[in-house]
């Protein structure tokens, strides 16, 4: 693993199985923290959309369920799984709940957040539906509010613009 990259962290998924972001090495990452009873739950349709438009080009959307905000994802991982599926046929990758923010932020969104791993984007993750997206190479290249949504032009913009690009490291 290379310092400065996504590929240093694993985490286990809405069904347990242990994950290595390093096996994602290679494609193009979208790291979003979603809830299930959050104003911008409806992101779920627009992240599947895309990702079924890009999947077959080296991109990938990784989802991080939290109840950090204003408790909007209480669920189990089970119940998380089902609700995804049933109400918006979510298809990529969800892993299992995790903190997004405060004393328990899980080692990824430090990563994420702090000024020292994310000079260009830092600052705390302000709510559900935050994106960011991560080159070939596991580096952080753009971040995105909740209100952005993931069809938006600049989210495909800067998704089409990163596939395009060969990695850099091995």
């Amino acid at each position: 693993m290379t310092a400065g990259s996504v590929h240093a962290f694993s985490a286990p998924l809405l069904d347990g199985r242990e994950v290595r972001l390093s096996d994602f090495r290679g494609r193009v990452l979208l790291i979003v923290n979603t809830a299930s009873k959050c104003g911008f739950t409806p992101q779920y349709a627009g992240l599947e959309k895309i990702y079924q438009k890009y999947a077959d080009k080296g991109f990938i959307i990784l989802g991080f369920p939290s109840n950090d905000f204003g408790h909007q994802e209480p669920g189990t991982d089970q119940q998380i799984s089902e609700f995804c599926l049933k109400n918006y046929g979510v298809t990529f990758d969800m892993f299992s709940k995790v903190d997004v923010k405060g004393s328990n932020k899980c080692p990824l969104y430090h990563y994420l957040t702090e000024a020292a791993t994310d000079p260009k984007f830092p600052g705390e993750v302000k709510w559900n539906f935050e994106k960011y997206l991560i080159s070939r190479d596991g580096v952080i290249v753009k971040r995105f509010r909740s209100k952005i949504t993931p069809e938006s032009a600049e989210v495909t913009s800067a998704i089409e613009a990163e596939i395009v690009k060969a990695p850099t490291t091995n």
